[in-house]
């Protein structure tokens, strides 16, 4: 059967079970169903209901880890060709993206940009006075030097997410939604499926892309991840009429991020207070003193903002691991996989995460990158990842 051929399913069986709709689960389901697998993909509430939906949609290309880097560029070709390569709407903005440095972090800022040239991003390192010029609204007067890129931007996850969906489901993929697993099953040591409380699916891959409930589902294969969960709250801000746009921005400085969104609003969240261990079923607000962070912060970049005002708050749940990379690979019982621990940056980097890992699943080598430095077994032999040329954690 060539790939991408719809392939009808019987009952509940499966070549793969992908638990959990965001987008790294959607991605690998479309990746795998173009390659002719059957797939059913299994979603507790509904598609993009994690931190997907809340993800603040960043398509940047500055990492500092390598292989990073690599898959943020090769996902950031999907983004440009969506239509012509997924179908459907991402929602991709060109705005322009800068990452402002902090004067200690000028030696690795200038080794990462090498780097990522290499690998054939666009990329440059700018000064105070360019990223001025480039963006007469920021205050540029406590850095010296920056990264810009600019064809980055942002996309919309939602969007993208929902294309992927729709794209495996024509190619004969099932989307089966408010379906929480309960149960992994196994025989002598290798995957048989997964139970939920309407029904048994079967198959002998199945896949954890659960997000935030990563962790939980991966005990009920026998596996305790090095995994929690962190939560990350964002607020969208509007600009005082007349305030031109900005680029998307990551400000090491003052310790947070922000793009501009539709309607003349501003999307900020911080690098640093977000709890770590509460409950991903948690819903509710933003913490108290948030919003008055996030204003204080942006306007010390934005003198301008100072005129402007909240329009609304949003929070949501990740995994995130000891050293802020994703746990991507099999572990524990033979066919079991995990694509998680994105610990806040995966949404830029989940198409070629998806191609890779379905390629892995179904021909046994990584596909367009090689993916295997995100071995789950990593923390077990005591070999975080750390890049040649590490900035601070992202998230503090």
């Amino acid at each position: 059967m060539e790939a991408g051929q719809k392939r009808v399913m019987e009952n509940n069986t499966a070549d793969v079970l992908i638990i959990g709709a965001g987008v790294h689960g959607a991605s690998l389901a479309h990746a795998l169903s173009r390659r002719g697998a059957r797939v059913i993909l299994l979603e507790r509430r509904h598609t993009a209901s994690g931190a997907t939906g809340r993800s603040s949609g960043l398509v940047r290309m500055h990492y500092d880890l390598e292989v990073e880097a690599q898959l943020a560029w090769e996902s950031f070709g999907m983004f440009r060709r969506w239509q012509e390569l997924i179908g459907g709407e991402c929602g991709f903005i060109q705005s322009g993206f800068l990452f402002l440095a902090h004067p200690k972090s000028h030696s690795q800022l200038r080794a990462n940009v090498a780097m990522q040239q290499r690998i054939g991003i666009g990329t440059e390192v700018v000064t105070a006075q360019q990223v001025h010029e480039l963006a007469p609204a920021l205050l540029t007067e406590d850095f010296k030097l920056a990264a810009y890129e600019p064809e980055s931007g942002y996309a919309d996850p939602t969007l993208t997410t929902a294309a992927l969906v729709r794209g495996a489901q024509n190619m004969g993929a099932r989307l089966i939604q408010d379906s929480p697993v309960s149960a992994v099953t196994a025989a002598g040591g290798i995957i048989t499926g997964v139970e939920t409380q309407h029904a048994r699916y079967s198959a002998p891959v199945v896949v954890n892309a659960a997000g935030a409930w990563a962790g939980p589902v991966a005990r009920l294969a026998g596996l305790e991840l090095p995994l929690t969960t962190w939560r990350h709250d964002i607020a969208f801000l509007r600009r005082p009429s007349g305030m031109p746009g900005h680029p998307a921005v990551i400000d090491q400085i003052q310790a947070m991020y922000f793009r501009p969104e539709t309607g003349g609003l501003t999307l900020i969240g911080l690098e640093d207070g977000n709890p770590l261990g509460l409950s991903p079923d948690e819903d509710g607000g933003a913490p108290q003193g948030f919003v008055d962070r996030a204003v204080d912060r942006l306007c010390r970049r934005i003198p301008g903002m100072v005129e402007g005002s909240l329009h609304s708050t949003q929070g949501g749940f990740d995994g995130i691991t000891p050293d802020q990379h994703a746990l991507i690979g099999p572990a524990g019982p033979e066919g079991f996989y995990l694509d998680c621990g994105y610990s806040g940056t995966g949404f830029k980097i989940a198409p070629a995460v998806g191609e890779s890992l379905a390629v892995r699943i179904h021909e046994g080598v990584w596909g367009v990158v090689d993916l295997s430095p995100f071995d789950p077994t990593r923390f077990d032999r005591g070999e975080p990842l750390q890049s040649d040329n590490p900035y601070e954690m992202m998230w503090r």
